[in-house]
Parts: C-alpha cells; structure tokens; sequence
C-alpha cells in the first residue's frame, strides 16, 4: 500500500488503505467505474472507485474509493492489473486475476490484503480493459523509464 501524498491511513471492509487528504489527484487517465465485494455476511456491497494513471508515476496505477468517510487510496503497479486480465498474477498484498461475475460476465478479480484484513472486488473485464488502453495511450508499456523522473523521487525522498 503506497501513495505519493502523506495520508492518514482508513479502513475499509476490513482492509486498512490510506486516505487521500484533498481528494483529488492529477491524473493523465482517470476513469470512474463501480466494483463489487462480498462482506463477510455475503452480503454483496458496490463501491464507487476511480481508476487513476499518471505519466509522472508510470509503473502504477491507482484505485480509489470513493467513502462516506473519504477517499481511500491503494495504489499497485500497472503491469500487475494487465497481466491480471489474463490469468492469476500477484505476490504479497495485490492480486488479481480473470473471473466470472454472478451474472456471467466477464470480471477481474482484484484481491488486496493488509495485516488489518483481506478484501476481494470484482471489476467489470470491460473497464479494467478500457482503463488500460487509456494508460498505454499515453505511455506505452515499455517506456515507462523514459518518463519516470528518477531526480524527483530522490528529492522527495530527501526531503521526507
């Protein structure tokens, strides 16, 4: 779990994230969809998200939730999400993987799991497909080196 702002971290459905303070992030590609998870009483939840890419950070991607509580971040890499949609990739706190939606469609199962809990959503195949056409058009897989500004991380790193 990273993101690039200094946020108070949150909770949901189990799973600790952090939240944003403003709310807002610049993004080159940013697309809202909704996602499903299942709470531990089976009961089944829609969660409003923003799918988030940036040229300045162009390995990873972003999701954020939108909560009555604020929005909560939880970014991972790029390539992890492509290579989820088509078959099951992911060590340590991501993972994701195709699956079939309750209503036959076709879905991505995205896993995200901290020491506070384990939260499963399904996103529409569709959109996680949509999103990533997006962030390629912008930067195609391959040359993310050419756009990440190696001095600014070392920066900001410094000045933490």
């Amino acid at each position: 779990m990273s993101s690039h702002e200094h946020p108070a971290p949150a909770e949901i459905e189990g799973v600790s994230m952090n939240m944003s303070g403003s709310g807002h992030t610049l993004s080159d590609v940013a697309l809202d969809i909704t996602v499903e998870c299942m709470d531990e009483r089976g009961i089944r939840h829609e969660i409003d998200t923003v799918l988030g890419y940036r040229s300045s950070d162009p390995f990873a991607v972003a999701m954020t939730f939108i909560t009555a509580d604020g929005n909560l971040v939880w970014t991972f890499g790029r390539d992890l999400l492509a290579r989820g949609t088509e078959g099951p990739v992911g060590e340590g706190d991501v993972h994701v993987a195709p699956a079939i939606g309750l209503s036959g469609r076709a879905m991505v199962s995205i896993e995200l799991s901290s020491p506070d809990g384990h939260l499963v959503l399904l996103a529409r195949s569709s959109d996680i497909n949509d999103f990533l056409a997006r962030t390629v058009a912008v930067v195609p897989q391959g040359t993310e080196s050419d756009f990440f500004d190696v001095d600014m991380l070392i920066n900001q790193v410094l000045a933490s």
